[in-house]
């Protein structure tokens, strides 16, 4: 699929089929992830299924296969007083969920959650931030079937 077909077809998942995600699929959206920028100060840990996560309700986040969290490190800040890692893991993440949509996988970005419990749960150090988790897998439902007006 091309890049405006990924975009045009992408959506929120919040259903998964469970059939695991295959480890070629997902080491070409954890590509896409390390080739989003330049700045290397940003994480990605995977988890493959069946670990809990504090979600704020969202059961379908522990229903995926997999769940990449993605985190960053850097401590530096934009002139504008913006963390560095926050715009640098967005721009990942965000290249990782339309990965996901071209390899025919859902996901959907996930950042409600309760930072303290992820980081307790997988043991993620100080210093390190959790920006998003993205349940990766294959849709049970695909969504909204057309992208919203603007």
């Amino acid at each position: 699929m091309d890049l405006m077909g990924a975009i045009r077809s992408r959506r929120s998942i919040r259903s998964y089929l469970p059939r695991p995600v295959e480890d070629g699929k997902l080491l070409a959206v954890l590509e896409a992830r390390r080739i989003a920028t330049l700045d290397r100060q940003h994480a990605g840990l995977e988890i493959r299924g069946g670990q809990g996560h504090p979600h704020h309700g969202q059961v379908y986040v522990v229903e995926a296969p997999v769940i990449i969290v993605a985190c960053g490190t850097s401590t530096r800040t934009m002139p504008n007083g913006i963390p560095t890692f926050a715009v640098d893991v967005s721009i990942a993440v965000d290249h990782m969920t339309l990965a996901t949509a071209s390899l025919g996988l859902g996901t959907c970005w996930i950042g409600a959650f309760n930072q303290d419990k992820v980081k307790e749960i997988l043991g993620i150090p100080k210093g390190v931030t959790v920006v998003a988790l993205l349940p990766q897998g294959y849709p049970a439902s695909v969504g909204r079937p057309t992208p919203p007006g603007r």
